[in-house]
């Protein structure tokens, strides 16, 4: 396992947000400042590799031993193939991306009657990009964005059945489609090409619950549980650390439309997502980000920059015994 950084849950700070009156951070220094944190890599956006000099960036990282994935979006064909050859010349291990058509918080109301379809159009369009993909470039992975649940995810990798095409897990949005998280873990091991480390807090509500970005480790996620799962199942797989949005997102699974265009769940499912938010859902204390109490752009930049240096601490402390075991060599006798 190698673990890096994202740009997520820093956009103030690394000025990505629109109209921030901050610099865009560069894929240089993007790389440079996991490196500064101790980290082995960066998942970088594609207009941010767009934007820069992919024989440098290649050139960097390879140097320093760093790895690179590339963060596009959609499902259209010719825009992905295109990430990919550029994630290629840059030397990236995946091209991650996401599909949408749920709202945040998992809702597909919207969708009622048009979700299968949509799930068949993706299918058709990754297929299409993996069927050009050059055999030597780099895989392409979609991420649960709070919109595919695990089910729909593996269908996605055992259809298209390519070693090349899988999943980018988000560690927070399990929940979001109504999952408990460590059994979604679990099931979708074997398909993940990278993961985006992600924690939550979970606070109740009339119609269902809340996520709420923390740092690492202190929420709700079981990430000690995630690594044990990965070291056994996908030892080589990267890990990105990537802080919440700035907004909370509601799941309101105890609304009954909620379920619309769900794949079935059993009752034993339900019950360990039920109970998980029981057992860690907060009640009281006020759930909002600063950007939603509508502090400024500074304020906003302050808080991000602080909970990815206490997520960054808690991760570094978790992983010791990880890279104290990479860096034994057992010697050869002969």
């Amino acid at each position: 396992m190698k673990f890096g950084l994202t740009v997520n849950g820093t956009v103030y700070a690394m000025g990505i947000r629109p109209g921030v009156n901050r610099e865009r951070i560069t894929a240089m220094e993007l790389l440079q400042t996991a490196e500064s944190y101790g980290l082995e890599g960066a998942e970088i956006p594609y207009g941010i590799v767009q934007s820069g000099d992919p024989d440098e960036i290649a050139g960097y990282a390879q140097q320093k031993g760093l790895f690179i994935n590339v963060a596009a979006g959609g499902y259209e064909p010719a825009s992905l193939i295109e990430a990919m050859k550029l994630a290629k010349r840059v030397g990236a291990q995946t091209v991650r991306t996401v599909v949408g058509g749920a709202k945040f918080g998992g809702d597909r109301r919207h969708m009622a009657g048009t979700w299968q379809p949509f799930l068949q159009t993706i299918l058709r369009s990754f297929q299409e990009v993996m069927d050009s993909a050059d055999p030597a470039g780099p895989s392409l992975s979609v991420e649960n964005h709070q919109d595919l649940a695990s089910e729909e995810l593996i269908w996605l990798c055992e259809t298209i059945g390519s070693d090349r095409f899988g999943i980018t897990l988000d560690t927070g949005n399990p929940l979001a489609t109504a999952e408990e998280p460590v059994d979604f873990f679990r099931r979708v091991a074997p398909y993940v090409k990278n993961v985006h480390l992600k924690e939550y807090a979970i606070y109740g509500s009339e119609e269902g619950f809340r996520l709420v970005r923390k740092p690492l480790g202190q929420g709700v996620i079981n990430f000690p549980e995630l690594l044990r799962i990965f070291n056994d199942a996908n030892p080589q797989v990267t890990m990105s650390v990537e802080h919440g949005a700035l907004e909370a997102r509601h799941v309101r699974v105890l609304e009954e439309d909620f379920w619309t265009e769900y794949p079935e769940r059993s009752a034993r499912q339900l019950t360990r997502l039920l109970r998980f938010v029981e057992d860690h859902a907060r009640h009281r204390g006020d759930w909002r980000t600063p950007f939603e109490k509508g502090a400024s752009p500074d304020e906003i930049a302050e808080y991000e920059i602080g909970e990815l240096h206490a997520g960054i601490a808690y991760l570094t402390n978790l992983i010791k015994p990880y890279k104290q075991a990479q860096a034994q060599v057992i010697p050869i006798i002969r």
